[in-house]
């Protein structure tokens, strides 16, 4: 799996709300519940951000880029030279695009799990909560997800203090993991409109050929 297909796995897992939760091994303490009521509450109030991301793989790759959300529904994935990739969702499904060949593969908005974190309301005991832990001024939300490829865990980790998502560590079928952290993030920016639109030039290919 190349490292853009890693990075569509790991969103539409670290945001799959939309499924029941299943059962913990233990009754989250009052003070937990607390907590991820305020990171629910932190999180789908902010409308738009934009930051820095790295990626590392199973194998200690290292990739970088720079990110862009705008709430409801848009966000955009950009990695450094010497990629000419992206990630893209304009609120009516995801693109994964090449800048070099000016193509596309799209997939239909409700089958991206995604579509949730970036709705108005963000509620993370509704996704497929298998632990919960909190230590060293953070909280580790560990969800498994059944996706295209195969059943992905994914452990969400927040800073206890600032409520925000700063990693989440990815377990894809494969037993391959990836590791996926923001920095250098701001918060209510003003985004470009172009930057949640796609290209009029580029080509549609088909996403069974990938």
């Amino acid at each position: 799996m190349i490292r853009r297909d890693a990075l569509l796995l790991g969103l539409s897992t670290v945001f799959a709300l939309s499924l029941p939760a299943l059962a913990l091994d233990r009754a989250l303490t009052p003070e937990e519940q607390q907590l991820i009521a305020n990171i629910n509450q932190h999180n789908s109030a902010i409308r738009t951000m934009a930051g820095r991301f790295l990626q590392i793989d199973t194998n200690g790759g290292r990739t970088e880029g720079t990110f862009f959300l705008e709430r409801p529904d848009k966000v955009r994935f950009r990695y450094n030279p010497p990629s000419r990739e992206e990630i893209v969702s304009v609120g009516r499904g995801f693109y994964v695009l090449n800048r070099k060949d000016e193509t596309y593969y799209a997939y239909p908005q409700d089958t991206i799990p995604l579509r949730q974190f970036l709705g108005d309301n963000i509620n993370l005991l509704n996704a497929n909560v298998v632990n919960i832990t909190n230590s060293d001024g953070y909280m580790s939300i560990t969800v498994v997800d059944e996706t295209v490829a195969g059943t992905v865990q994914v452990s969400l980790i927040f800073d206890t203090q600032t409520l925000d998502l700063a990693q989440w560590s990815l377990v894809e079928p494969s037993g391959a993991e990836l590791t996926f952290s923001l920095y250098d993030v701001e918060k209510g920016v003003d985004i470009p409109r172009a930057f949640f639109s796609i290209p009029a030039t580029y080509k549609g290919l088909d996403p069974s050929t990938r």
